[in-house]
C-alpha cells in the first residue's frame, strides 16, 4: 500500500507537471519526502529506540523553496521538531515560511481553515499530498481545503481551494515557530493586504496581498504567547491567493520584495519558474547510467545540498547585519553556513556550482567579523577558515582576502572565537576536567576534538597565509597543524583525552561515546581517524601501513554495544557511525596504504544502503545537517570526494554511474567515464594520462577535460 501511495503521489506530480508545462527533465527525479520518515531499526541505528525517542535521521522538509532562499514554504505537523514535518504524522497545524532542519527557524505559519471551531488544525493523508522542488500541495480533511503552494527567493503563494463558499478564514499563528516568540503583530491594510512581524531572536516582517476581500480580522491576545489572529474572508468560490513577501528589515521592505518578485503573476507563472531555476542547477551535473533509485537519490542529495545558506538580503540591498543594524549591500547578505557539517563537502560544492552564492557567503562572513571581531563558527571548530580558504583557492578570491585574513588569524590566536585558546597555543593540546564516572551527556572541553580540528583550521589557515606571503603566521601555524598527534596514545592507539598535567584521562572505554567530554558528539574510534591534511603522518601514528590498517579494520568491524545510546551518534558500521560528521573522512583512509579497493567496498555499502532507506524510502541514515549528508552522497557517486576540503584537489573513487557530465560555471565540461560494472579501482587517467596517486587537481574544474576510472 506505501509504494501505491509513493505511485500515485508520483503520477499525480507528473501530470501536475504536464499540465503546467513545466520541463522537469531533472527535477522529476527529487523527492522532497526523503528525509522526512523516521528511522527506526536498531540494526542499521544501532541500539533500540528508548520509548517515546524519534532519531535524530533526516530531519528535512518537503516544502517549497529556490536554491539558497529566504523563504521555505512548509508544513508544519510538530512545533518543536528538527524540520516541523514528520512523515508517520497526520496532523498539520500551518505553513510557515523559514526552514533549516535545526530545531529552528519555521516563521510565519498560516492554516487555511473553514467552520474550524475550536480545533485550529487539521487532518491529512499522504494519498492527497505531492511535492516537487519549488512546490508543494496537500488536502486538509478536516477543511475541505486543497492547499498548493510555491515561492520566489523571498516571497511565498499561497492557492486555496475551499469546497466551501462561505466560512473561510485563515489562521496566522504567529504566537508559535521553532524559535520562542517574545512577540508578534498583525494588522489589516484595505480590503485586501495583511502585514506584520514575528519576533523571536530576530524580527521577521511580512506584507500579505489577497485576492478576496477580508470581511474581518480578529486578534487574540496580540503579542502574547497564547495569542492569534484569524482573518475571516468574503464569501466566494475562485481559490483564494495569499502573496506574502518577507523580509528581515521591515514591512516596507517585505512589501517591495513582494511586489519586485510576484507583482502580478500567476501561480502557475511562479511555480514554473521555480521549476526552471531548479532544473539549471540541477542540470548541471548529467548522470548515465545507474538505476533509477541511484538516480533520484543523487538528485535528490544534490537538491537537498542548495538549500542553505539562506538568503538575508532583500531586493534593494538592505539586511540587518550582527549588530541588529540595517545596512546597505552591494552582494547578497546570507546566513552563515553550518560550519561544523558543511565545510567537509558541501560549502565546496556549493563554490562548484553557485561561485556567485559561496563568494556572497564570504563577503557575509566577513560583514559578521567587521561587526563582531571574528568570523563566524558553528557549534564546534573553526571551519570558516577551511571553508573560505578553499574557496579562495579554487579561484573565488573577488572579496577583502586581506581583510578577511587578518579576522581569520584574530580566530586562530585571540580568545573569542575559538574556545580554550590560550591552553591550546600554550600546551599544543586542549585537556578535560578530571570526572568521576562521566556519562554521555557529560559537559566538558571536548578537547580532544578541539585539538584535531583546531590542528586542520591551523593548516587551512596557513594556506592563505603561504598565498599571500606572510612566512611568519606560515611557520607558525603549520607548526600547530601537527597538535593532531598529541592527543594520540601509542599504548591504547587512540585519540584519547588529557588532564591539564598532560597525563591521559582514566578510565578509558574507546567505545562509549560522548557529546562533551573528550570528544564531540563521538567516541575514540570515530575521532582517530582525523587528520585529513596529513594522511601520511597519522598513519605513521599507528606504526606503518599494516598497523593503521589493522586498526581501520577494526573501526569497521568491531561490534557496537547496543546499550551505547546517543543521539547523533547512530547508523554503525561497527564502530564508523555514518549518521553523524565526525568521522567521515574515515572510509577513504585506505586510499592512503594504497588499498582503495577496501575503501569502495565502504562507500558502496554506505551509498547503497544508508540513504533513502525504511519502509517507505525515506529516511536517511543520519541528520542531514544543512545538506552535509546529501553532499556526501552527491560527490561519492560522482567518483569526486573533498578528502581536506580546503585543498584545491579531489579523491577520486569509483562513481555508481557509466557517465557524469560537469559542466562548470565558466562553461567548461568534465567528463568523467567508467566503462563496466567493476567497483574496484585500478587506474585513473585525466585527459588520457595516468595520473599518480589518488588526487585530480582543481585545474580539471577550471579547463575541463576527461577523466577516466578503469575498475576490475
Amino acid at each position: 500500500m506505501k509504494k501505491q501511495i509513493r505511485l500515485l503521489s508520483r503520477c499525480v506530480l507528473l501530470s501536475l507537471l504536464a499540465s503546467t508545462s513545466v520541463k522537469a527533465q531533472y527535477t522529476r527525479y527529487v523527492n522532497t519526502f526523503i528525509g522526512t520518515a523516521p528511522l527506526t531499526d536498531p540494526k542499521i541505528l544501532g541500539y533500540e529506540l528508548p520509548d517515546g525517542w524519534r532519531s535524530w535521521a533526516g530531519l528535512t522538509f518537503p516544502g517549497s523553496s529556490l536554491p539558497n532562499a529566504m523563504v521555505q514554504l512548509s508544513p508544519m505537523t510538530e512545533y518543536g521538531s528538527g524540520a516541523g514535518y514528520e512523515y508517520e504524522d497526520n496532523i498539520i497545524y500551518g505553513f510557515t515560511h523559514t526552514n533549516k532542519g535545526h530545531w529552528n527557524l519555521c516563521n510565519i505559519p498560516v492554516l487555511p481553515m473553514s467552520n474550524p471551531g475550536d480545533t485550529l488544525r487539521s487532518h491529512f493523508s499522504h494519498k492527497r499530498e505531492s511535492a516537487a522542488p519549488g512546490y508543494y500541495q496537500v488536502y486538509l480533511d478536516d477543511y475541505d481545503v486543497d492547499v498548493k503552494l510555491t515561492s520566489t527567493l523571498r516571497c511565498g503563494y499561497h492557492q486555496y481551494t475551499y469546497k466551501q463558499a462561505s466560512g473561510r478564514q485563515i489562521l496566522f499563528d504567529l504566537a508559535r515557530s521553532n524559535n520562542r516568540v517574545s512577540n508578534w503583530k498583525i494588522e489589516q491594510v484595505g480590503n485586501n493586504v495583511l502585514q506584520g512581524f514575528q519576533q523571536t531572536g530576530e524580527r521577521i516582517y511580512f506584507y500579505a496581498q489577497l485576492n478576496t476581500n477580508i470581511e474581518k480580522l480578529n486578534i487574540k491576545e496580540e503579542g502574547k504567547r497564547n495569542g492569534n489572529a484569524i482573518v475571516h474572508l468574503a464569501n466566494g468560490t475562485r481559490p483564494v491567493e495569499m502573496k506574502i513577501g518577507l523580509s528581515f528589515v521591515s514591512m516596507e521592505n517585505a512589501k517591495q520584495n513582494l511586489g519586485k518578485e510576484i507583482g502580478a503573476k500567476s501561480f502557475t507563472a511562479i511555480r514554473t519558474s521555480a521549476n526552471q531555476q531548479w532544473e539549471k542547477l540541477l542540470s548541471r551535473i548529467q548522470v548515465k547510467g545507474g538505476t533509477e533509485k541511484q538516480k533520484g537519490m543523487f538528485y535528490s542529495s544534490l537538491y537537498r545540498s542548495f538549500l542553505w545558506p539562506a538568503l538575508r538580503s532583500d531586493v534593494n540591498g538592505q539586511y540587518t547585519d550582527a549588530k541588529r543594524q540595517v545596512q546597505q549591500a552591494d552582494f547578497n547578505y546570507y546566513t552563515e553556513p553550518s560550519l561544523w557539517d558543511t565545510y567537509r563537502n558541501k560549502d565546496v560544492l556549493l563554490g562548484l556550482l553557485s561561485p556567485e552564492v559561496a563568494l556572497d557567503v564570504i563577503k557575509s562572513m566577513k560583514d559578521v567579523g567587521d561587526k563582531t571581531g571574528f568570523i563566524p563558527t558553528f557549534f564546534h571548530g573553526d571551519h570558516g577558515a577551511s571553508s573560505i580558504v578553499g574557496a579562495y583557492l579554487r579561484g573565488i578570491d573577488q572579496f577583502d582576502v586581506k581583510g578577511t585574513y587578518q579576522i581569520l588569524l584574530k580566530n586562530a590566536n585571540v580568545p573569542g572565537a575559538r574556545p580554550h585558546i590560550e591552553e591550546y597555543i600554550k600546551k599544543g593540546f586542549i585537556s578535560d576536567p578530571d570526572v568521576k564516572n562521566p556519562h554521555v551527556e557529560t559537559k566538558a572541553h571536548a578537547g580532544v576534538s578541539k585539538t584535531l580540528e583546531y590542528a586542520y583550521d591551523d593548516y587551512s589557515l596557513a594556506q592563505l597565509a603561504k598565498a599571500l606571503g606572510d612566512t611568519a603566521n606560515y611557520r607558525i601555524l603549520m607548526g600547530r597543524s601537527s597538535n593532531y598527534k598529541n592527543m594520540f596514545d601509542p599504548t591504547t592507539r587512540f585519540m584519547r583525552g588529557r588532564l591539564a598535567d598532560g597525563s591521559w584521562i582514566t578510565p578509558f572505554n574507546p567505545q562509549y561515546p560522548y557529546y562533551e567530554y573528550m570528544y564531540r558528539e563521538a567516541n575514540a574510534w570515530q575521532v582517530s581517524f582525523f587528520a585529513p591534511h596529513d594522511p601520511k603522518g597519522l598513519v605513521a601514528l599507528y606504526g606503518g601501513a599494516a598497523g593503521f590498517e589493522s586498526k581501520l579494520d577494526s573501526l569497521f568491524t568491531v561490534p557496537w554495544n547496543p546499550k551505547h545510546i546517543a543521539r547523533n551518534v547512530e547508523t554503525m558500521i561497527g564502530q564508523y557511525c555514518h549518521g553523524n560528521q565526525p568521522d567521515h573522512e574515515a572510509p577513504f583512509s585506505y586510499y592512503f596504504i594504497d588499498k582503495p579497493a577496501k575503501s569502495q567496498h565502504i562507500i558502496d555499502t554506505i551509498l547503497n544502503s544508508l540513504y533513502g532507506i525504511g519502509d517507505d524510502g525515506l529516511a536517511l541514515c543520519g541528520m542531514d545537517d544543512a545538506g552535509e549528508m546529501s553532499a556526501w552522497y552527491v560527490l561519492c557517486a560522482a567518483g569526486l570526494y573533498t578528502y581536506s576540503a580546503t585543498d584545491p584537489e579531489y579523491l577520486v573513487t569509483v562513481p555508481l554511474f557509466d557517465e557524469i557530465k560537469w559542466r562548470t560555471n565558466s562553461g567548461k565540461l568534465i567528463t568523467i567515464r567508467k566503462p563496466g560494472k567493476g567497483r574496484s579501482l585500478t587506474g585513473i587517467k585525466v585527459n588520457g594520462q595516468a595520473l599518480k596517486g589518488y588526487f585530480v587537481s582543481h585545474d580539471v574544474f577550471k579547463n575541463g577535460g576527461t577523466i577516466d576510472i578503469s575498475t576490475k
